[in-house]
């Protein structure tokens, strides 16, 4: 058993649990708070969804123990809350629930909509909502509802999202739930150790035309705090006198969405016009791990063209590594790297980059059925 401590709808609590326990388990048998559901347990469906530090998570794939220190809030905090209060009234006068199991988890993610995209409009709603399954609305009466509020807005945040770092102990194994327990994850700096080398990795080549000279992607690519703006999910917390950099990348995989805080070192070659990235980073909450390395160059193409050539290997660990397959990486890499380029020749043309939402949504999910589906049919042909 290890000795849990952290705050749950505003009190601290303090218990002692299995490091194996999730936290959804631990608030619903430990803390009789029932308001939470538990459905598929594989973190896809939707149900256990919960606000922790400010953003909504999978309680049924979030270690108990993983959450020290952290502000968790469960349906049962949000009674009087104004924002659920009205999301609530909508819910009921668009028939926007029928059976009700989905429907805490449903109002979690909502409330995040609400408060964090006053302008979402309904495509926006719809793919907030792809990590939320519904067996009996078909979810007209759910995206009138969010539709419904926003319309009543602009709704202040009543939980403030908080900005926690990971500690490699919360990432690297199950043998040190008990570091973690003590408040490691709750507390660390962005210091997740830099490997290496990967073994085990996948591995993807990609070459993306830029319409921009050689000279001015050459010296875009030598800003990382421009390519951090460049790259969708990406933010850049401190860039130390040694070259490293710290900072984090939020990615949605299908209905999964994290934010992994980690370390890069970053290393450029002039005379090729080439560099490295070495990286490594933890999403807390999950217990998941990425690791990788890419090598990169700017070769031209003619006199205003250019190409940025990537050879990448990566490793997924942890709970996320189920939805890490190559194909849909190398799908989330592809959506990536064209708003990358994009971005790239705007900048070099002293323009402003766009990227700042992770990959994700339902479009996502289709286009990876898709990836599926194409390599089937390849493999099929053969």
């Amino acid at each position: 058993m290890t000795a849990l401590t952290l705050s749950v709808n505003g009190v601290e609590v303090t218990r002692d649990v299995e490091p194996r326990t999730h936290l959804a388990d631990f608030v619903r048998e430990n803390l009789n708070l029932t308001g939470t559901h538990i459905g598929c347990e594989h973190g896809v469906c939707g149900a256990c969804t919960m606000i922790v530090d400010g953003r909504p998570v999978r309680s049924c794939l979030s270690y108990a123990v993983s959450c020290a220190g952290a502000d968790v809030r469960t349906l049962e905090s949000f009674d009087n809350d104004p924002v659920v209060g009205l999301l609530r009234d909508a819910f009921s006068r668009h028939h926007a629930l029928q059976c009700g199991y989905c429907t805490p988890g449903m109002l979690a993610t909502a409330f995040d909509i609400v408060t964090r995209l006053p302008e979402a409009d309904e495509t926006r709603i719809r793919e907030e909502l792809s990590g939320n399954l519904c067996r009996c609305t078909g979810y007209v009466g759910i995206v009138a509802a969010i539709r419904d509020v926003l319309a009543r807005g602009p709704h202040a945040r009543t939980v403030e999202p908080v900005a926690r770092g990971v500690s490699p102990r919360a990432v690297s194994g199950w043998t040190d739930a008990t570091k973690v327990a003590a408040g490691d994850a709750a507390t660390a700096t962005f210091a997740v150790p830099v490997p290496e080398r990967i073994d085990g990795g996948q591995t993807l080549s990609r070459s993306i035309p830029v319409p921009v000279s050689v000279e001015r992607l050459w010296a875009t690519l030598q800003d990382i705090e421009t390519i951090a703006r460049c790259l969708p999910g990406a933010s850049i917390e401190r860039i130390n006198p040694d070259g490293s950099v710290e900072g984090a990348f939020a990615v949605a995989i299908g209905p999964m969405k994290a934010r992994f805080a980690g370390t890069a070192q970053v290393a450029y070659d002039a005379s090729s016009r080439s560099g490295t990235v070495r990286g490594a980073g933890g999403d807390g909450i999950s217990r998941s791990r990425a690791d990788g390395a890419i090598r990169f160059a700017a070769v031209a193409a003619g006199d205003d063209a250019s190409r940025l050539d990537i050879d990448m290997t990566y490793k997924l660990s942890g709970p996320l590594a189920q939805f890490g397959r190559p194909v849909v990486v190398a799908h989330v890499v592809d959506r990536m790297l064209g708003e990358v380029a994009a971005n790239l020749a705007r900048v070099s043309e002293g323009g402003v980059a766009t990227a700042s939402a992770p990959i994700g949504g339902i479009g996502f999910v289709l286009g990876t059925v898709l990836a599926m589906l194409r390599q089937l049919l390849i493999k099929d042909g053969k």
